[in-house]
């Protein structure tokens, strides 16, 4: 028998022990179970590239370029390392809510490349919060080698750890519900033709070179959503919750950490991270319904810059702020600014930045990537 009241459950708290013992794990490596992805398979390869909605042919047909090779979308790399990922240590029963990554890759990564990560927590830092309690902001570093162990690219990762019940209490957003949201099927029909416009701009074997790049530059929207429980789905069957678990295997993890153990309407146990299709649980902790996933976004944003720079660019560091959840329902729409050119190096600089339909900002960083200089007597544009 269900109940119409929402649970009302109570939550961990920030204590000054908790804090220290967390912070005398500094600089040790810490992992987070099995790694969802291992070995960078052409299967491993094309889930994460359509979780996030990246139809790119040098990620996901093996016959586009045979001779050139198949490639990574370089933010899988959030599916081989789950401290990467936000799924961060200490403070138990306290939420982390993800909220940026730095990436700096070295090489580009390709198919059957195997990718290690090597995590251990950098700083914790206690941020004001008008939305929660306390917040701790707690920082990971993160490490990976391949298989002959060298080092293929290092990211850095956070999340901030506000009290629930407290986040509950002071609300971030104004409005409680998402019944407002609604599209028509005129403005879906809108979207789509968006979709077939953006794959068709997508820049691929046509080389970009640095020297027909200018600061000024605008870097072509490509739109998310809108989004849905299913949008949360197709990306988990990409990149793999740790918490995401069935029948006995989720009691043993519940037996195991306790406080991860939070009943539904129905009184069954089931993992925080049901906050991205439950819009009960996403209201208990604050927010007004369920949301994306942080590491997602990050990697929308990365989708933006490797459909600008072409098969043959290679981005090289990849900064994302995420600034406020996604919401089920809500469209986003990212994009960039070129505001630097090396010619040089080859390097460009990007502004990049995320918008809801509403023009609520979702997310906003910066993009490196390294072009092919023009050879001479090369007159392509």
């Amino acid at each position: 028998m269900t109940s119409a009241m929402p649970l009302v459950t109570e939550f961990g708290k920030i204590t000054d022990s908790a804090l220290e013992r967390l912070a005398e794990t500094k600089g040790q490596e810490v992992r987070r179970g099995r790694p969802y992805v291992e070995e960078l398979t052409a299967d491993a390869i094309r889930h994460y590239a359509y979780g996030i909605g990246d139809q790119n042919p040098l990620w996901v047909d093996p016959d586009y370029r045979p001779a050139y090779g198949t490639f990574a979308p370089p933010s899988i790399l959030f599916a081989a390392d789950r401290i990467l990922s936000g799924y961060v240590s200490g403070l138990p029963g306290v939420h982390a809510m993800f909220a940026g990554t730095t990436f700096r890759w070295h090489r580009r990564l390709a198919l059957g490349d195997r990718v290690r990560g090597r995590a251990h927590l950098k700083d914790l830092i206690e941020r004001p919060s008008r939305f929660a309690g306390r917040s701790i902001q707690q920082v990971y570093e993160v490490n990976f080698h391949d298989q002959h162990d060298e080092l293929v690219a290092t990211a850095e990762s956070y999340c901030f750890r506000t009290e629930r019940d407290a986040a509950r209490e002071r609300k971030k957003y104004d409005h409680e519900t998402l019944g407002e949201m609604h599209w028509t099927p005129e403005q879906m029909q809108e979207i789509g033709e968006k979709y077939r416009a953006q794959e068709a701009r997508r820049r691929g074997a046509e080389v970009r070179y640095v020297d027909s790049v200018s600061v000024g530059d605008e870097v072509p929207e490509l739109i998310k959503g809108p989004y849905t429980a299913t949008t949360a789905v197709s990306y988990l069957l990409g990149w793999g919750g740790l918490y995401v678990r069935a029948h006995g295997h989720a009691f043993e993890l519940y037996e195991n950490h306790p406080a991860l153990a939070i009943p539904n309407e129905m009184g069954v146990p089931e993992p925080p991270e049901r906050v991205h299709w439950d819009p009960d649980l996403a209201r208990r902790v604050g927010v007004p319904g369920a949301y994306d996933y942080g590491p997602e976004r990050v990697s929308w944003m990365g989708h933006v810059a490797t459909d600008w720079m072409g098969d043959d660019g290679h981005l090289v560091e990849l900064d994302v702020q995420v600034r406020r959840h996604n919401l089920i329902g809500e469209l986003v729409a990212c994009a960039g600014t070129v505001t630097g050119v090396d010619t040089g190096t080859g390097r460009v600089t990007i502004a990049l930045r995320a918008h809801s339909q509403d023009g609520e900002e979702s997310a906003r960083g910066t993009a490196i990537v390294e072009l092919p200089a023009r050879r001479q007597g090369n007159g392509s544009s």
